[in-house]
């Protein structure tokens, strides 16, 4: 057992307010300069849609991430053979129409032009080219507007569902979108890593965030095709590529990253899990319809003896053995089972997991369904769900949705009291969660402060620089 330490997330999706506080955030902190203005290290989608960039989610046009064609894993992206000709020509790369070309305006139309009878106006000015153009696309282009045909027609994660559910998902009554924020999910299999002929991107010992050395980075962009979720950019200002760091320097101080720390909505839950380095091959290689469960198999319970003792000879600091029985994301992914990750079928095996939304109540007729429905009567169908965050696994979206709805149920047969006691215990008792579970769930989620929902553990950097001054010294 080569036990490892991540830091990982959690996003809540039913309380996202879709505000963009957090990708502003990170774009004036990390973005903001020349080469980067069309990077959204952060950002916020609303599904059904296509996202940024445009379709990242169809490997069948970027062919990012792992496949299995004959019981061996792979990049989608490369060949052994074919690495050396993409760095020349690579065709699943995307292109700068995929992103938005990035503008500003030309303010000074509007404070030093001649007194005239019409108003002016601010023309929009290319940041690469430097001139007037139409402004055709942005980051959040379909913004509020995913769940119309227009855009939700062309979410790869449509095709699963029955012509019967597509035309109800337009019907007026019926019409649904949530938002989807996404950062860099520090894979513990990341093809971007995988991808890099030079060596640029590397995965650190002690905290499991992936990051680009720009000594090293020789702007090939292999990363960017390898990496399903395009979170890898091309800064064509410096030649090189760059990612979300997940704010280490704040983590290093024991602060949360700017994300996090801002989000009105507070949906966001960072902390360490212990997993088992060595299943790595196995989990990633593992049949699709066994990726969710043996997925979250491979974290550890930090409170298990034998796992605390891998741990030390592994080298992990008894405190961050402690921080991660504290960890919000242990709780949600592995304890509660309530969150899952985004496109587990890519098989980079992501450190970010979501909890999926629960839909407004009414029927497929438009009628009132009640206050807790059935899971399967949302607005949002459980297949498109299942295809986003299951990989089609939609016992293990349905658990979760069941799990939050026997919640609100508990929570409001003690508070309003207007819902029996029997039906609330009878709809925890039907997801395998007590009483006690379901309060700590509701507190988690509703009432947490940052320290609980912000468990970071002390890096222990000194050590990993020891570590390495040791073996560039040819003493490990």
């Amino acid at each position: 057992m080569d036990v490892r330490a991540q830091i990982a997330t959690v996003f809540h999706l039913d309380k996202c307010l879709g505000c963009h506080t957090c990708s502003v955030v990170c774009k004036n902190i990390w973005t903001d300069r020349k080469g980067a203005e069309y990077m959204w290290w952060n950002n916020v989608e609303t599904k059904p849609g296509t996202g940024y960039p445009i379709l990242w989610e169809d490997q069948e046009k970027y062919k990012g991430g792992w496949e299995k064609p004959n019981g061996e894993l792979r990049l989608r992206s490369q060949s052994k053979t074919s690495a050396l000709f993409n760095i020349f020509h690579n065709p699943n790369l995307p292109s700068l129409d995929d992103y938005y070309e990035p503008w500003t305006y030309d303010y000074k139309q509007l404070t030093d032009s001649a007194p005239a009878d019409d108003q002016p106006t601010a023309r929009p000015i290319s940041m690469i080219t430097g001139k007037h153009m139409d402004v055709e696309a942005g980051p959040n282009w379909d913004d509020d507007l995913a769940g119309s045909p227009v855009y939700a027609s062309r979410d790869p994660n449509w095709a699963v569902l029955s012509p019967e559910q597509k035309k109800a998902m337009f019907a007026v009554e019926r019409l649904v979108f949530f938002h989807l924020p996404r950062t860099c999910n520090h894979c513990l299999n990341p093809a971007c890593v995988a991808a890099c002929p030079s060596g640029a991107l590397h995965k650190r010992s002690e905290d499991g965030i992936v990051l680009i050395d720009q000594d090293r980075c020789r702007g090939w962009r292999h990363c960017v095709a390898a990496c399903p979720y395009k979170k890898t950019y091309f800064n064509w200002e410096t030649g090189k590529s760059e990612k979300c760091i997940l704010c280490f320097p704040r983590l290093e101080a024991g602060e949360a990253p700017a994300c996090f720390h801002s989000c009105p909505g507070r949906i966001r839950f960072v902390g360490v899990l212990l997993y088992d380095a060595d299943r790595i091959p196995e989990v990633a290689g593992a049949a699709r319809e066994q990726l969710i469960e043996q997925h979250r198999a491979m974290i550890l319970d930090p409170f298990s003896p034998e796992v605390i003792r891998a741990a030390r000879n592994s080298g992990i600091h008894d405190d961050v053995v402690e921080a991660a029985q504290r960890s919000p994301v242990f709780k949600f992914v592995k304890q509660w089972k309530l969150a899952l990750p985004l496109h587990i079928e890519f098989r980079t095996l992501p450190m970010l997991f979501y909890i999926p939304p629960l839909s407004p109540v009414v029927d497929g007729n438009g009628s009132d369904a009640g206050m807790f429905p059935d899971t399967d009567r949302f607005r949002i169908p459980l297949g498109y769900l299942a295809s986003l965050f299951a990989a089609g696994n939609e016992e293990a979206v349905r658990y979760s949705l069941r799990k939050q709805q026997a919640v609100r149920q508990f929570r409001r047969a003690a508070t309003v009291g207007d819902l029996a006691a029997e039906t609330a215990a009878s709809s925890l008792a039907a997801t395998d969660c007590t009483a006690e579970e379901a309060e700590a769930i509701y507190r988690l989620t509703a009432l947490s402060a940052a320290n609980e929902r912000f468990v970071i553990p002390p890096l222990h950097r000194e050590t990993s620089i020891q570590t390495g001054a040791a073996i560039e010294r040819g003493n490990p």
